[in-house]
């Protein structure tokens, strides 16, 4: 599994719009394509201007396969939607080598 990490600030104020947003948008986008497992938003109790984007990928080949037309056609809507309200801080590709569980009762 493959997991793309991304790491924004957006005017706290404008947060939730963001996150309304990018499920709209991003989200609905990815799911369409083969590999997309599923996607999880991370907002910072601490660090109101704070988000982080996190999509799991079954592949690595799967997740590159978007072609870059359609990556940049899906964030001018984006960006359409949001405006200069939003900058991506930080980037990265990970993989999860472990998982643990916890015992439910």
């Amino acid at each position: 599994m493959e997991i793309e990490w991304l790491k924004f600030t957006v005017a706290p104020e404008l947060r939730e719009q963001f996150v309304q947003k990018d499920a709209e948008i991003w989200t609905m986008a990815l799911s369409r394509y083969p590999g997309f497992l599923n996607k999880e938003v991370w907002i910072s109790p601490d660090h109101l201007s704070e988000l982080v984007l996190v999509v799991h990928w079954q592949s690595f080949e799967q997740w590159q396969a978007i072609p870059k037309a359609e990556l940049a056609r899906i964030e001018a809507e984006f960006q359409a939607a949001m405006g200069d309200t939003y900058q991506l801080v930080e980037a990265g590709r990970y993989q999860v080598r472990k998982r643990y569980q916890g015992q439910s009762g």
